[in-house]
This record gives C-alpha cells, sequence and structure tokens, in this order.
C-alpha cells in the first residue's frame, strides 16, 4: 500500500468552537423516582482541542458523551456542533465518530478491511479508500499489519485499529468513551502518548472522557471536571491542579491536605495558633488547600516554621511520604523526593518543623 503525508494539524481556534452545549439537562425517570443525569450544563469545546470529561462513575460525563453523539437526546438544552444545532440531529447525520471501551472490531477482517469499511459503507471511491486506509494504517503505525486479522493482534494494537477506523472519513470531532481502561498500565501510558500525537497530526477535536486523573492531566488542553451531573471546573490541567475552585476538585484531582480554619488580620488562623498566609475574602471558617509537595519539612527548631511529630513514612521509590500530626492534632502529608541533597531520614515520633511554599496554599470556595 502507498502512503502519504499525514494532513497538516489544524490547532486550537479560540474564537472557534467545535461543540457548545447550553443549558443541557437529561433526566431518566419522572416525578420522585426522576434522576437528572445532566443538570443544566454549558461548556464550550474549542475546534483543534484535546478536551477531556473526568470525573467518578456515575457523574454524568458519559451521558454528556451520548448526547454529543446523538445516542441520547436531552430533556432540555442546546448542543451545537460547528455552530449549526444538532440537538435532534440523528447520529449517523452527525460528521462525530465515536470509539468506545470495547472496540467492536469485525475480528474476520484484516486490519485493512476494519478501517476501510466506514468508507466503503459511505460509498467512497476504491481509490480513496485504499489511499485513506494507507494513510490511516501509516498514521497509528500498523502498516506492516495490514493484511493480519484482528484477532492476531494485542489489544494496544486492536486500540491502534479502532482508532484508525474512526478518523478514517475525517469527522470533525472524534468522541473517546474510556478507551483505555481495558489496557495493562504500560501500555496504557504508552496509549497516552499515541493519542495525544494523533491529535496533534490530524488536527481534530478530540472529547475523552475517563475517571483517571493522570490520564486527563497527562493529554488534555483542557479539563472539565464533573460531579453529580454538573461541570464544577474547566481550565487547563495547570490551573485545575493548581488553582481547583471547591473540595471536590482538590481532593478528585492528586492528593490534597485540607485545613480549617478561621480568617484573621494576614491570613488564615490554624486551630494550633499558627497563621497561614492567604488572600481571605470572607470572614469566619475557612478551608485552605494545600499538596503534599508543597509541604516542607525542617528541623524542630527552624524559626517561624509550625511544630509537627511524624506519624508514619511510606517509600515510594522516586519519593517519600510523610504523614506528619500538628500541635493541635490535625494530620498532614507531605512528599519529599528521594535522594535530594538534604534529605532527613525521618521515623515515626520524631519533631519536626514545617512550612509550605510559597504561593502554595489555596482557599476553596466551599
Amino acid at each position: 500500500m502507498s502512503q502519504s503525508a499525514s494532513p497538516a494539524p489544524t490547532p486550537a481556534e479560540p474564537g472557534r468552537l467545535a461543540i457548545e452545549a447550553r443549558n443541557v439537562v437529561k433526566a431518566f425517570g419522572q416525578g420522585e423516582g426522576e434522576v437528572r443525569a445532566l443538570n443544566d450544563v454549558s461548556v464550550e469545546i474549542r475546534q483543534g482541542e484535546f478536551f477531556t470529561l473526568l470525573g467518578p462513575s456515575g457523574c454524568g460525563k458519559t451521558t454528556l458523551l451520548r448526547l454529543i453523539a446523538g445516542f441520547e437526546m436531552p430533556t432540555d438544552g442546546t448542543i451545537l456542533l460547528d455552530g449549526q444545532d444538532i440537538t435532534y440531529l440523528p447520529p449517523n447525520k452527525r460528521p462525530v465518530n465515536t470509539v468506545f471501551q470495547s472496540y467492536a472490531l469485525f475480528p474476520h477482517l484484516t486490519v485493512a478491511q476494519n478501517v476501510a469499511f466506514g468508507l466503503q459503507m459511505q460509498g467512497k471511491p476504491a481509490a480513496e479508500v485504499k489511499e485513506t486506509t494507507a494513510r490511516m494504517l501509516a498514521l497509528v503505525k500498523l502498516d506492516a499489519m495490514a493484511t493480519r486479522k484482528t484477532s492476531q493482534l494485542s489489544g494496544g494494537q486492536q486500540q491502534r485499529v479502532a482508532l484508525a477506523r474512526a478518523l478514517a472519513p475525517k469527522p470533525k470531532v472524534l468522541l473517546l468513551d474510556e478507551p483505555l481502561s481495558a489496557l495493562d498500565l504500560k501500555l496504557r501510558k504508552e496509549m497516552q502518548v499515541e493519542l495525544k500525537r494523533l491529535q496533534h497530526e490530524t488536527g481534530i477535536t478530540f472529547i475523552f472522557v475517563t475517571h483517571d486523573q493522570e490520564e486527563a492531566l497527562t493529554m488534555s488542553d483542557r479539563i472539565g471536571v464533573m460531579s453529580a451531573g454538573k461541570l464544577q471546573q474547566v481550565g487547563t490541567p495547570r490551573e485545575i491542579y493548581t488553582r481547583p475552585v471547591n473540595r471536590f476538585v482538590a481532593s478528585f484531582i492528586g492528593d490534597t491536605n485540607f485545613l480549617t480554619g478561621s480568617s484573621a488580620p494576614g491570613g488564615v488562623r490554624l486551630p494550633s495558633g499558627a497563621l497561614i498566609e492567604a488572600a481571605v475574602t470572607r470572614p469566619g471558617a475557612v478551608t485552605l488547600a494545600v499538596r503534599p509537595e508543597h509541604v516542607r519539612i525542617e528541623a524542630a527548631d527552624s524559626p517561624g516554621a509550625m511544630p509537627a511529630t511524624v506519624k508514619g513514612a511510606v517509600y515510594f521509590g522516586t519519593d517519600m511520604n510523610y504523614q506528619l500530626a500538628l500541635a493541635d492534632g490535625s494530620e498532614i502529608e507531605a512528599c519529599v523526593v528521594s535522594g535530594v541533597t538534604g534529605e532527613m531520614a525521618l521515623n515515626p515520633g520524631e519533631k519536626v518543623g514545617i512550612r509550605f511554599a510559597p504561593g502554595a496554599v489555596q482557599v476553596l470556595e466551599d
């Protein structure tokens, strides 16, 4: 099969939207038994970006994906694709393709025949089908396996065939419903890199659904964190991680320490009496969030450090995680990179001092 160059990628355009959901509601059941899988969800997804819907099981992320695909109809609200209302358009009329957890490949067909199938169903000329199939197989690095049956492939290779088949008709949007969940850890990490490469090289808008925060942080241009049928926060991976808007986002994305205190002149006063510098906009009780890697462990007599006691330690190879107790009994976790100069070997019961990295403390909205 001949190979031709991949199409030039189309960068994400801030002024152009691939998908827009406006005040979308999806309810199942009626009356007292009604369950709202989506509750007034609005989101804008830009053309050419890798956008991830992230959240726990039952949060509504797959339901939103199915509404975009046309497999479900909303109870209320509007869905636009490239500015056109597609809310009630049937799936086969939408320039959208979906890759599912189960790859749904045809085991009796070869790799090339699986990729070509959708193009043939669209009535494309044979020469175009052949050229596009060759280009897609080269894109996913399976051109050498074109004549193999899909049953002879590994899980990762089957995933690539499913991606090539979905990309072949050049959809405006590719929807991916937890497509890596069936792969082992090493292969899953490899496919994360491959998915991001494919998205960049094709320029197609990817909307990816996952409950795995590492997948979301690794691949996404932006992330929409969902819980209980609502979007909690939309932002870049860095924004989501470093500036979560509420306790749910802070707890769901990575490990986080939560401290409760009271607003005071200059910051937040903890029950231990320590004053934490932070921008507080309201009086009364305040919740603070700080990541374990931003907790600095120092000598017990270090000036200005908060006194703490080591409760436990866990070695992870790349880092050490220490469980610490403040003077008032509050517990906090610190993550220290292993093997760094000046690293202290701490044992349970030892007295230490701790402080937080400048600008690392986040005041949560709720």
